[in-house]
């Protein structure tokens, strides 16, 4: 039998059986998409990493939610950089990058603090939209702007006064666009939850049943979407992210550069072993086209 290391991550949180899992499977070749897609239905997190590396080449980062392959995913990229550090392929302190479908992926580990990493994402911009009525008579909430972005998610912000961590989960009767990736969002005011020493300044939830996903818990990718719409509304070059679901996490944000938000958030361990990875294949003309730096 040949077996692969994988382990589960609990990412964007402090504390234990919180934050979003992603499992983190360390492949020796380039497996087939076929044989990735069915392992990641069989783990049932809201994503599995795949990570490999050739002798010459960079570290190739794939991820797949129980039904389909993604571009780009935040949480499960902050697990692969904690498995990377925990297979003693990465030193704190120290940064690589990853190979993907979005491109290169910047990631680090913190020198201070073993449990925190950060990750720089791409963040594409939001497009203003009209508010749709279908969607409004299913949030039954008032939405005061809606967008869409070339990330493919629609992000709709609510009033700071809305009950977004109580309200139903949209997803049965989400239609269209809104089905791959609708992030609702609101102002933080009073009392936030503290992250990192400071109350958080927004929060959200992330609903994607087009991808598998009818709730994700912590959504790495659609904060580094919004934060800087948060960024600029607020003056600051930082803002801190919290996710409403009952897994709750969040993380800092913070502008790197034009387009690119880096993340930084902790993570838990919760499990580490081996999986048989037999009927794997090797597939590496897909795993070129896939990714690239």
């Amino acid at each position: 039998m040949t077996t692969s290391p994988a382990l589960l991550v609990e990412a964007f949180t402090d504390l234990p059986l919180q934050g979003n899992g992603a499992a983190v499977v360390l492949l020796d070749q380039p497996a087939t998409a076929d044989w990735m897609q069915r392992l990641a239905g069989s783990f049932k997190q809201s994503e599995t990493a795949f990570l490999h590396r050739d002798s010459t080449g960079p570290w190739r980062l794939r991820w797949f939610t129980p039904t389909c392959e993604v571009p780009l995913c935040g949480h499960a990229t902050l697990a692969a950089t904690f498995a990377l550090a925990h297979w003693g392929l990465l030193e704190e302190g120290a940064s690589l990058l990853l190979a993907t479908r979005s491109g290169a992926l910047q990631v680090g580990l913190d020198r201070s603090e073993a449990s925190v990493a950060h990750l720089v994402l791409p963040s594409s911009g939001l497009i203003p939209l009209e508010v749709p009525d279908p969607l409004q008579a299913i949030l039954r909430q008032p939405i005061e702007r809606y967008w869409d972005s070339p990330l493919g998610y629609r992000v709709a912000l609510l009033a700071a006064d809305a009950p977004l961590a109580a309200m139903e989960n949209p997803s049965p009767q989400l239609e269209g666009p809104d089905r791959n990736g609708l992030v609702l969002m609101q102002p933080l005011v009073g009392a936030a939850p503290q992250l990192m020493g400071a109350p958080c300044d927004y929060q959200l939830r992330f609903f994607a049943p087009g991808l598998g996903i009818d709730e994700d818990p912590v959504t790495g990718s659609a904060h580094a979407l919004v934060a800087p719409w948060w960024m600029e509304q607020l003056q600051r070059s930082q803002v801190r992210g919290w996710q409403a679901s009952a897994r709750h996490g969040g993380m800092l944000c913070e502008s790197v550069g034009p387009g690119q938000v880096r993340l930084t958030g902790a993570a838990q361990l919760l499990w580490d072993g081996q999986i048989n990875s037999s009927g794997a294949g090797c597939d590496p003309a897909g795993w070129q086209q896939a990714v690239r730096l």
